[in-house]
């Protein structure tokens, strides 16, 4: 795992008001329930995609960033654009521990700290960290990144979820971009009964009622959404986990003739891109030790991956479908109890961070 500490660009004087890192006008609750609430750490992009020398453009929570790594390969995220003029860092040049825009030469490093300015040697810009930075960590074949709020933002302590934190869990990791908000995404995997219907022809939820009675449980990271009425046949519950990142862990019954491990467990996550489309991260897991470990690995690959990315685009093509506010005109019943409870604690963390950057309580 690697980590940076994160910098802010300066705001050019002392306001009353904050703004949010990397944005560059007000921004209200409506606006962070949109874009992605801050303060806590998300999936950025699959660790594999940025190799040494690369430079990738990624926009993140509505900000365009750039991911590269340094000499030593440690993975580095600026915001994607030079301090001098703006121009997108990512067209310029990877010059080992710093970048170079290709504009006018202005050369920045994996802190946001300006390093040189060929064209003005020893000008006041030189030495300055003026470039957002954030810190980031590697882990699960993932780069993640604590995105803050404002420019006093503490950066939490980066904890992986427990499935992937365990040796004795092997995993799968997938990434996919949506088109759609990510908040249908959550609501979708706090929906468990959606399994029974739009999944019924999968390999793996076709068992089980098609009526249930949901509850809520409450846990010390969170709650469980579960059918009070069923266990171990289908997609029967789901936990919501708030630790240092916002994720989903499940687990869907498996036969044996999918292989030893019992069953199959996913950790999901979603990072906004911006407020319309989506990064989607999921962890496929299965928690298994030496020889059945190898015996399972094979199955995936094998057999068992292209089953699951089928049963994914079943989920992305119906949330695509949907019209942006389709979260705005419902009819809920009991079923959508996790539904509604997922929606109250973001809207609620959207007006609280909402507040902060008004300056209230301060």
């Amino acid at each position: 795992m690697t980590t940076t500490t994160p910098t802010a660009r300066p705001t050019g004087g002392k306001s009353r008001t904050k703004n949010v890192v990397g944005v560059r006008h007000e921004v209200d609750a409506k606006e962070l329930a949109a874009m992605g609430l801050r303060d806590r750490w998300y999936p950025i992009y699959p660790s594999r995609f940025v190799g040494v020398g690369d430079m990738v453009k990624v926009k993140r929570l509505g900000v365009d960033w750039l991911l590269f790594r340094d000499a030593t390969g440690r993975i580095r995220m600026l915001e994607d654009r030079c301090p001098h003029r703006s121009a997108p860092l990512s067209v310029g040049q990877h010059l080992g521990d710093r970048v170079a825009c290709k504009y006018h030469g202005v050369q920045v490093d994996g802190n946001g700290t300006v390093i040189s300015v060929p064209g003005m040697p020893g000008c006041a810009l030189e030495g300055r960290t003026v470039t957002t930075s954030l810190a980031v960590a590697e882990a699960a074949d993932t780069i993640f990144a604590f995105m803050p709020l404002t420019a006093d933002s503490e950066v939490t302590e980066f904890k992986l979820p427990d499935r992937l934190a365990n040796p004795e869990v092997s995993w799968f990791s997938n990434f996919a971009e949506w088109k759609g908000p990510w908040r249908f995404y959550m609501d979708n995997v706090l929906d468990p009964m959606h399994g029974a219907f739009l999944h019924r022809d999968s390999h793996s939820m076709f068992g089980g009622d098609t009526s249930a009675r949901f509850r809520i449980r409450e846990t010390d990271r969170g709650f469980f959404f579960e059918k009070t009425d069923q266990r171990g046949v289908n997609f029967d519950w789901v936990e919501y986990c708030r630790e240092a990142m916002d994720y989903v862990d499940l687990e869907i019954p498996y036969a044996e003739s999918a292989g030893p491990g019992g069953n199959f467990g996913i950790v999901g996550m979603a990072t906004p891109i911006d407020a319309n489309n989506s990064a989607i991260f999921h962890w496929r897991t299965r928690t298994v030790s030496d020889w059945e470990r190898d015996v399972w690995r094979f199955m995936y690959k094998a057999t068992l991956e292209e089953k699951h990315w089928a049963v994914l685009e079943q989920d992305r093509e119906v949330l695509e479908a949907l019209a942006a506010d389709a979260d705005k005109d419902e009819h809920l019943y009991q079923h959508d109890l996790g539904v509604a409870r997922i929606r109250r604690i973001y809207e609620a963390d959207a007006e609280k961070q909402a507040a902060v950057l008004r300056g209230e309580g301060l």
